[in-house]
């Protein structure tokens, strides 16, 4: 029911002007057992569905709350009554569905006084007896689409409508169903669509009344009697419709090709069959009429019941049909034939079937023999096939002279630029996009084209050497992998170029300045890095924006679908928000900027060394040099592992001191590691200055372990740590320090005073703590293997 109601509201709006085009309120209450329309209705509802429900009576007030009610679905319900007064209260509504309830009597829908404004009604599957419309349906001025069906239809049911003219009239017809001839002579509709049960033989009278009256007739539902159809076309002098269609249809193929011969010698110039399931295809040739008024043919949705049948004869008939426009869509057919003689086709539409690179080909003495009997063919379209080579579908084509627009789109074509390709010279509009092709296609395209449309696929860059394109005015390159935009040496009339949803990090406006007679540029949705090369490119845009400008570049989508990507605090804001300063980006002022700051700060620094006696680097290194004259005075030899207590020494920020103490002790130290780590909460001795602690905790271990973080680089003991183990790493070699990264630290964070960190940590590996708890075992074998040694007394 769902679907029903989505199809209806769609019809609804096409078929009437709306006040808005905002949202709908829509309350579904289908299938929820009501036996009444609820009292709690919202007030802004404007599509309700009641559909599936128990409800047998439409009372005077159910609806009085919802005033802006359009669409009303109270289908499949026990409906048996409507109250005059039910719709008073609902100005607005434009689709009513009443079907498959069990009202009675056509002549007595009072209600439908109040219903001023409807566009679509529906009051199929009751229990009307007979088709007689009561005066109350001349008021419905509006109607546009009416679905009704009874037992029984006589002349003048239809009088109560004969002044509203209506798009569509759909009978429903029951079973055992009696018409009498003339009785839709008072209607006034284009097109009729009559629903058939598919058990009943269709009624003669009434296909040969709608024949004569309506400019479109659909036949639905259709299983059998299509004999006397055929019989009945044979003996009809004028028929006034010039569209039919025939809709889920169950058939023979000797009844199919019979009643379109039929139709082919009448003067319907359109016959559309969908939904056929078709049964008994043949295993011989199917003569088709030679001569034909119809001008288009189309068949969708067909599907053969059958395993054993000559494909060549169903696609012989087809193609040799004497028409213009034939199309065979959404069916599973793997080849097509070539027409036995020149033929009148110029548009053939085969899109969304399994055809195969062989189409239009035969094979005569283990040779290729190409189509040479289309030469009239201006359209052809291939879309959502099994098309995969580029270059053998030209040759399939290079004999149709007429054809100008070829949609080969979503396919799997490749072209490996092995062969050249053959088009045929007055194509003027190729669809190629939603394939597997690369930027060798531009060697592959028609010379004389004017439009090519190549979106999503594979194209990184629009080669320099190509052939020139003299007469390409519209170029879709969305959604591939180009990096930079195309030049147009080779597309001298090129005015549209659409290069949406590529990987376009910067676009050389340079480029663009070559297109001379480019007018629509697309460049949204692109990955852009705002830095000083896009500088050129926002201009353009503000200039597209502003229509007192002399550029002759309109940018589509401008600001809104054009936003930077990187630098990451600039994401996601639009080109046109960002500022770039001009200091960033013309040199010399840069230059300038830098320079001269730079000596002021120089002169600074020089003054305050010259009048400032104690620099923390100055004093830094002569505590050193005191305590490695301390280290002299108790006979320790540096350059000798003697006097060595631990496996390491642990520097850290204070802020990192729980994963120190929980994770990393743990596992070196005890029965987990086995190894002696210096740390300075438990091995600094009291009464030392800190820098002697820490000078003698390094000498005393092998290695020293720096737990690195953000906090880390903010510390200035563990800057002063740092310093004195990498001296130290002098003597002891340069396995002496291990870095252990807690988190991402990033170059741009480490202050220019920790230059020999980030030295080493270009230079040498350094372990990261990982975040994946199934790592962690391997980064501890990893960090124990680095800092195991035999230690002299261990």
């Amino acid at each position: 029911m769902k679907l029903i109601t989505a199809v209806l509201w769609a019809v609804a709006m096409l078929v009437g002007p709306q006040k808005s085009v905002s949202t709908p309120v829509s309350v579904d209450l289908s299938s929820k057992n009501l036996t009444s329309v609820p009292t709690n209705l919202p007030k802004e509802t404007e599509i309700l569905d009641l559909s599936c429900n128990n409800i047998s009576h439409l009372h005077k007030g159910d609806f009085q709350s919802t005033s802006d009610l359009k669409f009303l679905n109270v289908s499949w319900n026990n409906l048996e009554e409507i109250d005059p007064e039910t719709f008073p209260d609902t100005p607005f509504l434009q689709v009513l569905d009443l079907s498959h309830n069990g009202l009675k009597n056509l002549s007595g829908q009072e209600y439908l006084l109040h219903t001023g404004n409807l566009s679509v009604l529906n009051l199929s599957f009751n229990q009307f007896l007979t088709m007689t419309l009561g005066r109350e349906f001349s008021s419905l001025v509006k109607l546009m689409r009416f679905t009704v069906g009874a037992k029984n239809i006589s002349v003048g049911d239809f009088k109560s409508i004969a002044k509203v003219k209506l798009h569509t009239l759909t009978l429903s017809l029951e079973e055992d169903f009696s018409y009498e001839p003339g009785s839709l002579e008072d209607l006034h509709a284009e097109k009729l669509q009559i629903v058939f049960q598919r058990k009943e033989k269709p009624k003669l009278d009434l296909v040969a009344d709608a024949l004569s009256a309506f400019a479109e007739v659909e036949m639905m539902n259709l299983a059998n009697g299509y004999q006397d159809l055929s019989k009945q076309l044979s003996e009809r002098g004028k028929i006034f419709s010039s569209h039919l269609y025939l809709t889920n249809i169950e058939i023979h193929w000797k009844d199919l090709t019979d009643y379109v011969n039929e139709v082919l010698r009448t003067t319907i110039s359109l016959l559309m069959i969908s939904d056929v399931a078709l049964y008994n295809p043949p295993y011989s040739e199917t003569e088709v009429t030679k001569t034909s008024k119809v001008q288009t043919f189309e068949i969708r949705r067909a599907e053969v019941k059958s395993f054993f049948f000559s494909q060549e004869a169903v696609y012989n008939y087809f193609i040799n049909m004497p028409v213009k426009n034939l199309s065979l869509v959404e069916t599973p057919i793997i080849h097509m034939t070539c027409p036995k003689f020149q033929t009148l086709l110029q548009q053939l539409d085969f899109s969304d079937c399994a055809l195969s690179d062989s189409i239009f080909s035969r094979m005569e003495d283990e040779k290729t023999v190409e189509c040479e009997t289309l030469g009239n063919l201006r359209n052809l379209n291939l879309a959502g096939n099994n098309l995969k080579k580029l270059q053998l579908l030209s040759k399939r084509m290079q004999y149709m002279k007429s054809l100008q627009h070829l949609d080969l789109s979503t396919n799997s074509l490749e072209y490996d630029g092995m062969q050249e390709c053959v088009w045929p010279s007055n194509i003027i509009n190729i669809n190629l996009s939603s394939n597997s092709l690369t930027e060798r296609v531009f060697n592959c395209l028609p010379n004389w084209t004017e439009t090519v449309d190549l979106q999503n696929n594979q194209i990184s860059a629009v080669p320099q050497s190509i052939l020139e394109l003299q007469r390409l005015s519209s170029l879709n390159l969305n959604s591939n992998r180009l990096r930079d935009l195309p030049a147009c040496n080779a597309f001298p009339e090129l005015s549209t170029l659409l290069l949406k949803s590529n990987s376009l990090h910067v676009v050389s406006v340079k480029k663009l300045e070559k297109c001379f007679k480019l007018t629509t540029l697309d460049a949204s949705l692109n990955p852009f890095t705002c830095t000083c090369a896009l500088r050129r490119f926002r201009r353009l845009g503000f200039e597209s924006e502003d229509k007192s400008s002399h550029t002759h570049i309109q940018l589509v989508n401008w600001p809104d679908d054009y936003k930077c990507t990187y630098p990451e605090e600039l994401r996601n804001c639009t080109l046109k928000e960002i500022q770039i300063p001009e200091v960033s980006c013309n040199t010399g002022l840069l230059a300038a900027t830098i320079l001269i700051p730079a000596v002021l700060t120089v002169i600074t620094v020089l003054l305050l060394c010259h009048y400032l006696d104690a620099p923390w680097y100055l004093g830094m290194i002569w505590q050193w040099i005191r305590a490695k004259h301390r280290a002299r005075m108790q006979h320790i030899d540096p350059e000798d592992l003697i006097g060595i207590e631990f496996h390491a020494f642990v520097s850290y920020s204070q802020h990192d001191a729980d994963w120190v103490q929980n994770s990393l002790l743990p596992n070196l130290e005890g029965p987990a590691g086995g190894l002696r780590i210096c740390h300075h909460e438990k091995d600094f001795v009291p009464g030392k200055t800190i820098i002697e602690n820490i000078i003698n905790c390094v000498e005393k271990s092998r290695r020293a372990v720096f737990v690195l973080s953000a906090h880390f680089v903010k510390s200035d003991w563990c800057h002063y740590e740092l310093y004195f183990a990498t001296h130290q790493r002098l003597s002891r070699g340069s396995d002496s320090i291990v870095l252990v990264l807690l988190e991402p630290l990033p170059q741009y964070l480490i202050p220019s005073k920790y230059y020999q960190l980030k030295s080493m940590m270009k230079r040498h590996t350094y372990l990261e703590w990982p975040q994946e708890k199934a790592k962690h075992r391997m980064f501890w074998a990893n960090l124990r293997a680095a800092l195991q040694a035999n230690l002299p007394q261990a």
